[in-house]
């Protein structure tokens, strides 16, 4: 018999904060909470709803999946653990802020870096979690990105009879997570992109030096995140095969001999583990997992091979 924790994340407070940001309808209670929680008892499961509203009280959930005392005093995950974690996510931003309180939870301190953490990592491997998107009308979220159920029942079924499929996790240097994609730029009240300046290097590639008029800069770590003038900036993210996908949108003039010249978007793609970008021009825009945010200085993203885990439903069984 597995306890399992249905957490949601309510309106405001530290722990939904700017990832509501204009979704309050769906940071109350839901109907579909209530309908997987059913599911989940009807198979004998121990279920718990929890509303949080801070980071403090996302972290009292996290502590359920501590595994047993280290000698090196770590706060570690659980590796077999009874307990199963459920996100109620009406926006990825939503689900980020969980995640993000794992790595916060489980993240060791430079100097105390086990001998027993891959080379490639910061975070030991995340205990998995099962989404329940809250929004019928996402078709171009992360849960639908991965194949990921999305009616209540279904996912029930993945949380007690699913695989732990294991993702990337992408991590940057602002202390935080990106579990789909950032895209960076801005944009006028029109909603017309706003061209800027910055240098981008994705490992010891450069997409741009700082010179070019810059209309978008797409960072993914699955596929579909972001088009520029119906065109996805991403086409090949793949989540699972260690390497960050980055794409930078530039206008470019295509002129002819008789022709009134015209501006097409040229797409320069670059994969890889880590990718930074430097403004030239002061304050920057960009929004990471669909939440707003600025920065002024360079910002750097790279990739945890591994680190977080949904439960996905099982394959088929082919006779």
């Amino acid at each position: 018999m597995y306890d399992v924790v249905v957490l949601s994340l309510a309106e405001g407070g530290g722990g939904c904060g700017d990832a509501c940001s204009g979704c309050q309808s769906a940071c109350s209670p839901r109907t579909p909470v209530l309908v997987l929680a059913d599911a989940l008892r009807d198979r004998n499961a121990r279920v718990e709803s929890v509303v949080a509203s801070s980071d403090a009280e996302i972290d009292a959930v996290l502590e359920r999946f501590d595994g047993d005392p280290r000698p090196d005093g770590l706060t570690w995950p659980e590796v077999h653990g009874k307990h199963r974690l459920v996100v109620a996510a009406a926006t990825d931003g939503q689900l980020r802020a969980v995640v993000r309180r794992l790595v916060r939870r489980y993240a060791p301190p430079p100097s105390k870096r086990p001998a027993d953490l891959a080379a490639d990592r910061t975070v030991p491997d995340l205990p998995p979690l099962a989404v329940l998107p809250l929004d019928p009308a996402a078709t171009g979220d992360l849960a639908a990105q991965l194949g990921l159920p999305r009616t209540p029942r279904e996912v029930a079924d993945a949380v007690l009879d699913g695989t732990v499929r294991r993702l990337d996790l992408l991590r940057n240097d602002g202390g935080s997570v990106t579990i789909d994609g950032a895209l960076v730029g801005g944009s006028d009240d029109d909603g017309r992109a706003v061209p800027w300046r910055g240098r981008i290097e994705v490992d010891d590639a450069v997409l741009s030096d700082g010179t070019d008029r810059i209309i978008a800069c797409a960072i993914g770590n699955a596929s579909g995140y972001a088009t520029v003038d119906g065109l996805p900036l991403l086409a090949d993210g793949d989540p699972t095969d260690g390497r960050i996908e980055v794409a930078v949108a530039i206008p470019a003039v295509k002129r002819g001999r008789f022709r009134t010249p015209r501006v097409r978007v040229e797409v320069r793609r670059a994969r890889g583990r880590a990718v930074s970008v430097l403004p030239r021009d002061g304050e920057l825009q960009f929004l990471d997992d669909g939440v707003a945010g600025s920065t002024t200085r360079k910002r750097s993203w790279w990739i945890e091979p591994g680190a977080w885990a949904v439960y996905a439903p099982r394959p088929p069984v082919r006779g």
